[in-house]
């Protein structure tokens, strides 16, 4: 099957591809934006950490410097657009010993070449003022106001579902599986269709050289870094105000202390090289690390407090810069090597990559006008007269699915109707299933939901996409009914 000629193809709905893609919707472009995975941003943006970074930790000489900063600069305003969960909570990079002083002096530095303000340092007795809980070990640390928390999955669908509401066309479960260029235009197939297209980016993550591979295209391979990570109990929301971060290392940022958005402390990632690029498992060893690290900083942190752990993979290649740019191949651009400081930078790399189109003579004709979403109802953040209003006009949110995070049916529905299509769909969508039971309580309405809005049995409802089932079919079972 082949569709007429697309304007442009992104490959990957991770958080850059998303990006990309929101970007491209504001012009008069056909786009479609392909991911192999059930749902966006279930590769390695659903395991990010979340940080927005403040843009002093990289200098300007690399293409990862400028776009930091730059990235940083757009967020509040796709967050006002799109209603996900964002805050400026600030951070502090701290020095433990003599040695550790240098690298503060190099943040400043950076702060002052991208004339960023407010990024100051700060004294013991400042530091252990505004974090009580803070090692007494600490000498000295860097203060930046800029750092902010995101849920980046929230943010990947925001993004998706502002696109396809500006005519862009999402394809999950769409893994390329071929890439050539017939002398006119590119090809690209999936299992189930080809597309043909003037330009192709290659946003595809882990998967990046691969889609480079296909297309005629070599110079780089991609490497996994995996990062183990940790959630504790939300009694402990209160035990830091900022991120806290060590001093960095060539390899990474450290092990930081995280205060998410939602309220949980996070603690991670770690930073361990790894040749199979599937690898997301969690590890005695990278726990213990882990928490051994963070201790130097907050000592009272525990183990005991754990409520969920998971890792994600993320995609290096050798250098210390993006890799994002056209290539021999007549259309195709790469957006590859997208590491830490990734998230923060998207919004300017979507933009980078954007110019980058019309240098290549795409014609970007702005919209007139753009079609705004709806900001997603969080049930739990209203007042009670809100909640009672919301409740009186439909029913479905005096219905308490997710005790833990109190996630109505009314929210879980509404994740459904704007794309949810499993059970992890729905958590990094509501939360439900995110606090301390971690699903024991709401799985099985959340698959019951899924079956009955969906219109699928409740055996073909999946996790997280194809073999991730999670209910065994019966062949003497009835088929299931709707009961909501």
């Amino acid at each position: 099957m082949s569709n007429s000629l697309q304007d442009v193809v992104v490959v990957g709905a991770g958080i850059i591809g998303a990006a990309i893609a929101h970007e491209l919707s504001r012009y008069d472009l056909s786009v479609t934006l392909l991911d192999g995975e059930a749902e966006a941003g279930f590769g390695t943006s659903k395991a990010n950490s979340g940080i927005i970074h403040g843009g002093h930790h990289t200098d300007t000489e690399s293409l990862k410097g400028r776009l930091e900063w730059q990235g940083n600069q757009l967020w509040d305003s796709l967050c006002d657009e799109l209603g996900f969960g964002f805050a400026r909570v600030g951070e502090l990079t701290v020095a433990l010993t003599e040695a550790d002083l240098p690298a503060l002096d190099r943040l400043i530095e950076n702060a002052e070449e991208k004339d960023i303000s407010g990024v100051k340092l700060w004294s013991r007795d400042q530091i252990r003022a505004a974090e009580p809980q803070i090692t007494r070990g600490v000498i000295a640390g860097v203060f930046s106001p800029h750092t902010a928390v995101v849920n980046p999955y929230e943010a990947v669908f925001g993004l998706v579902e502002a696109a396809v509401a500006n005519t862009v066309t999402f394809m999950a479960n769409s893994p390329v599986t071929d890439l050539h260029h017939d002398g006119n235009s590119w090809m690209v197939t999936t299992p189930d269709l080809t597309l043909g297209c003037r330009f192709v980016i290659n946003a595809a993550g882990l998967g990046a050289s691969t889609i480079a591979n296909m297309a005629g295209v070599d110079g780089f391979e991609i490497r996994g870094r995996k990062g183990e990570e940790y959630l504790l109990d939300k009694r402990l929301r209160h035990l830091v105000r900022h991120i806290i971060y060590p001093c960095p290392t060539p390899v990474s940022k450290g092990t930081l202390v995280i205060p998410t958005y939602d309220g949980t402390i996070m603690l991670g990632p770690t930073a361990d090289d790894v040749s199979d690029l599937s690898d997301t498992t969690t590890t005695t060893v990278g726990e213990s690390n882990v928490f051994n690290d963070a201790r130097r900083l907050v000592p009272s942190l525990s183990e005991r407090d754990i409520i969920a752990q998971f890792a994600g993979t993320r995609a290096t290649i050798e250098g210390d810069d993006f890799l994002i740019g056209p290539t021999d191949a007549p259309g195709f651009i790469n957006v590859a090597g997208i590491q830490s400081p990734g998230l923060t930078a998207a919004p300017a790399i979507a933009r980078y990559v954007t110019d980058l189109l019309q240098e290549a003579g795409l014609e970007m004709d702005p919209k007139p006008s753009l079609n705004p979403i709806e900001r997603p109802v969080h049930f739990a953040s209203l007042t009670t007269d809100e909640q009672r209003t919301l409740a009186d006009a439909d029913e479905r949110y005096r219905h308490v699915v997710c005790r833990c995070e109190f996630v109505t049916e009314g929210e879980v529905c509404d994740a459904i109707e704007r794309g949810a299509t499993t059970v992890d769909g729905l958590k990094f969508r509501t939360r439900a299933g995110m606090g301390r039971c971690q699903g024991g309580f709401c799985a099985t309405r959340c698959i019951e939901l899924l079956s009955a809005d969906l219109g699928i049995e409740m055996s073909e409802v999946t996790k997280r996409g194809p073999g991730s089932w999670l209910v065994l079919d019966r062949p003497d079972a009835e088929p299931t009914k709707d009961r909501s």
